[in-house]
Protein backbone atom coordinates (compact mmCIF):
# COMPACT_ATOMS: atom_id res chain seq x y z
CA UNK A 1 0.00 0.00 0.00
CA UNK A 2 3.13 2.60 0.81
CA UNK A 3 4.10 1.62 -2.85
CA UNK A 4 1.21 2.82 -4.36
CA UNK A 5 0.97 5.75 -2.03
CA UNK A 6 4.24 6.64 -3.16
CA UNK A 7 3.73 6.40 -6.49
CA UNK A 8 1.02 8.56 -6.55
CA UNK A 9 3.03 11.22 -4.59
CA UNK A 10 5.51 10.77 -7.25
CA UNK A 11 2.81 11.44 -10.35
CA UNK A 12 1.25 14.34 -8.30
CA UNK A 13 4.06 16.12 -7.65
CA UNK A 14 5.67 15.38 -11.75
CA UNK A 15 2.00 16.85 -12.69
CA UNK A 16 2.14 19.93 -10.59
CA UNK A 17 4.51 22.17 -12.38
CA UNK A 18 2.97 21.06 -15.70
CA UNK A 19 -0.55 21.87 -14.83
CA UNK A 20 0.96 25.20 -13.33
CA UNK A 21 3.05 26.37 -16.79
CA UNK A 22 -0.67 25.43 -18.48
CA UNK A 23 -2.65 27.94 -16.75
CA UNK A 24 0.09 30.60 -16.83
CA UNK A 25 0.13 29.76 -20.39
CA UNK A 26 -3.45 30.64 -20.80
CA UNK A 27 -3.71 33.81 -18.32
CA UNK A 28 -3.28 35.99 -21.50
CA UNK A 29 -6.54 34.72 -22.74
CA UNK A 30 -8.92 35.90 -19.98
CA UNK A 31 -12.00 37.37 -20.99
CA UNK A 32 -11.98 35.48 -24.24
CA UNK A 33 -15.33 34.13 -25.16
CA UNK A 34 -14.13 30.43 -25.41
CA UNK A 35 -17.63 28.80 -25.56
CA UNK A 36 -18.97 31.55 -28.67
CA UNK A 37 -15.59 31.80 -30.36
CA UNK A 38 -16.74 28.66 -33.38
CA UNK A 39 -19.99 29.80 -33.77
CA UNK A 40 -20.26 33.87 -33.54
CA UNK A 41 -16.89 34.49 -34.90
CA UNK A 42 -17.02 32.52 -38.52
CA UNK A 43 -17.29 33.89 -41.52
CA UNK A 44 -16.21 37.45 -40.20
CA UNK A 45 -13.12 39.11 -41.46
CA UNK A 46 -10.69 40.37 -38.45
CA UNK A 47 -7.72 43.00 -37.98
CA UNK A 48 -5.20 43.20 -35.79
CA UNK A 49 -1.45 44.69 -36.03
CA UNK A 50 1.15 42.74 -34.11
CA UNK A 51 5.22 41.80 -34.77
CA UNK A 52 6.33 38.35 -36.73
CA UNK A 53 7.87 35.91 -33.56
CA UNK A 54 8.01 33.49 -35.76
CA UNK A 55 7.82 32.02 -39.90
CA UNK A 56 7.19 28.37 -40.80
CA UNK A 57 7.24 27.52 -44.02
CA UNK A 58 7.16 24.12 -43.70
CA UNK A 59 3.45 24.16 -41.73
CA UNK A 60 2.45 27.02 -43.81
CA UNK A 61 2.30 28.96 -40.11
CA UNK A 62 2.97 32.52 -38.87
CA UNK A 63 3.31 33.01 -35.31
CA UNK A 64 2.18 36.79 -34.23
CA UNK A 65 2.53 38.44 -30.95
CA UNK A 66 -0.51 40.66 -31.83
CA UNK A 67 -2.22 43.15 -30.35
CA UNK A 68 -6.33 43.19 -29.05
CA UNK A 69 -8.85 41.74 -31.50
CA UNK A 70 -11.82 43.42 -30.60
CA UNK A 71 -13.91 41.89 -33.02
CA UNK A 72 -13.42 38.67 -30.86
CA UNK A 73 -12.68 40.28 -27.79
CA UNK A 74 -9.19 38.83 -27.67
CA UNK A 75 -6.11 40.28 -25.09
CA UNK A 76 -2.86 41.15 -27.01
CA UNK A 77 -0.95 37.23 -27.41
CA UNK A 78 1.45 35.43 -28.78
CA UNK A 79 -0.74 32.89 -31.54
CA UNK A 80 0.28 30.76 -34.90
CA UNK A 81 -1.69 31.52 -37.85
CA UNK A 82 -1.99 29.20 -40.73
CA UNK A 83 -1.81 30.53 -44.16
CA UNK A 84 -3.28 28.58 -47.14
CA UNK A 85 -1.93 31.17 -49.74
CA UNK A 86 1.95 30.40 -49.22
CA UNK A 87 2.67 33.44 -51.40
CA UNK A 88 2.35 35.25 -47.82
CA UNK A 89 5.26 33.60 -46.66
CA UNK A 90 7.22 35.46 -48.32
CA UNK A 91 5.97 38.70 -47.58
CA UNK A 92 6.84 38.50 -43.80
CA UNK A 93 9.77 37.98 -41.80
CA UNK A 94 10.75 37.71 -38.09
CA UNK A 95 10.80 40.97 -35.98
CA UNK A 96 8.30 42.62 -38.30
CA UNK A 97 5.20 44.80 -37.76
CA UNK A 98 2.25 44.14 -39.67
CA UNK A 99 -1.25 45.08 -39.99
CA UNK A 100 -2.90 41.58 -40.79
CA UNK A 101 -6.60 39.96 -41.58
CA UNK A 102 -7.77 36.67 -40.75
CA UNK A 103 -10.57 34.38 -40.54
CA UNK A 104 -11.46 31.28 -38.79
CA UNK A 105 -11.22 28.17 -41.02
CA UNK A 106 -12.50 25.55 -39.17
CA UNK A 107 -10.60 25.54 -35.84
CA UNK A 108 -8.15 27.51 -37.02
CA UNK A 109 -7.22 31.28 -37.83
CA UNK A 110 -5.89 31.71 -41.25
CA UNK A 111 -4.70 34.98 -42.40
CA UNK A 112 -5.73 36.25 -45.52
CA UNK A 113 -3.75 39.72 -45.75
CA UNK A 114 -0.56 41.02 -44.17
CA UNK A 115 0.58 45.02 -45.08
Amino acid sequence: MKKVAAAAMALALACGPTAVFAQSQMDGMKGMPMDKMGSDAKGAVHKAKGTVTRVDAKAGVVTLAHGPVPSLNWPPMNMGFKVTDQALLGKVAEGQSVEFEFVQSGKDYVITSVK
